[in-house]
């Protein structure tokens, strides 16, 4: 539903990435809602293994966006194709370092609904090591009073591959 392209904020000299909602879904008011509660929950998590936002805004068309963390890498749908099977302790490092970003997510009422090799970003640390980010809270859940409900009980959400058996 969005895409992200990379841009450099000019005034703080800093690479960052821009988060378009595609233009046929700009203007549908569930999508928008959807895009700007993507940014409330990662602006919520201070966790260093969720992608940063720091500003949303909207285009003079009235389409939203967001501004995030530049991250250098790939998802790990592409490291694992690129790769093939990851070293077991690579694969137990990415897995903690993404069950922390959901425990702080879910510590806020957060349920991201989505989890799947795509929403999660390898990069390196300046020392080399490698840092799992969890992206893309756009079907995220908020166990929050007045929170906008745009889920029915019986809407299946996320990628089917990957979702919950009690949702299949």
């Amino acid at each position: 539903m969005g895409v992200v392209v990379e841009a450099r904020r000019i005034a703080l000299d800093e690479r960052v990435a821009l988060k378009f909602l595609l233009a046929e879904y700009a203007h549908h008011p569930e999508a928008a809602t959807r895009f700007l509660r993507e940014a409330r929950a990662a602006v919520k998590i201070k966790s260093e293994h969720v992608a940063r936002v720091s500003d949303v805004g909207t285009l003079d068309s009235g389409a939203p966006y967001m501004v995030m963390e530049y991250l250098d890498g790939s998802d790990l749908s592409q490291v694992l194709e690129t790769r093939g099977n990851l070293p077991i302790d690579d694969a137990i490092d990415f897995l903690i370092q993404g069950c922390e970003a959901i425990a702080e997510a879910h510590s806020y009422g957060i349920v991201h609904r989505d989890l799947k090799p795509a929403n999660l970003f390898v990069s390196k640390r300046p020392n080399g090591n490698f840092i799992v980010k969890v992206l893309d809270f756009g079907i995220s859940k908020m166990a929050e009073p007045g929170v906008d409900n745009l889920t029915k009980t019986t809407a299946a959400m996320g990628s089917a591959l990957y979702m919950s058996p009690e949702q299949m």
